[in-house]
């Protein structure tokens, strides 16, 4: 009897679509499974050089759950271009003015930094309300601790 090791690759890996519900959710423990489900992790045909990922879904991202004090400590820090052009803004900023971005960026920050991340981040689409323009590929809805 013999076993061969399976390498995924862009021909052979299948993709599903996936919503998740940010609802009362934990910033971090949640972009920690996004990245994990957006990376092809929960496969048991899962190949790190390759995106084998699933397209993720978020919802509700305006609802998110920041603990302690980093609604108010936590920085998000840019950079205009021009000199003394450095700006600060907080999470509870940003979740006033864009909460999409407070979720996105918690995603990018786990995922690879590398051409591949950046592939991969592309699969990710975050929605501040509760509709999303992906009906059409009959996404999956999940919950988080179902997730293993």
């Amino acid at each position: 009897m013999s076993y061969k090791t399976i390498s995924a690759n862009a021909a052979t890996v299948t993709k599903e679509w996936v919503v998740i519900d940010a609802t009362n959710e934990v910033l971090g423990r949640l972009a920690s499974q996004v990245a994990k489900i957006l990376r092809g992790k929960h496969k048991p045909s899962y190949t790190p050089h390759a995106d084998c990922g699933d397209y993720v879904i978020v919802i509700n991202a305006e609802k998110v759950k920041l603990t302690g004090d980093k609604l108010t400590d936590k920085v998000y820090v840019r950079h205009t271009g021009y000199p003394g052009g450095q700006r600060f803004a907080t999470a509870g900023d940003y979740l006033k003015k864009k909460p999409t971005f407070v979720v996105e960026e918690a995603v990018r920050g786990m995922l690879p930094k590398t051409r591949l991340g950046d592939a991969i981040f592309k699969n990710l689409k975050v929605y501040a309300g509760a509709e999303h323009p992906h009906a059409a590929q009959s996404p999956k809805q999940i919950k988080l601790n179902e997730i293993k």
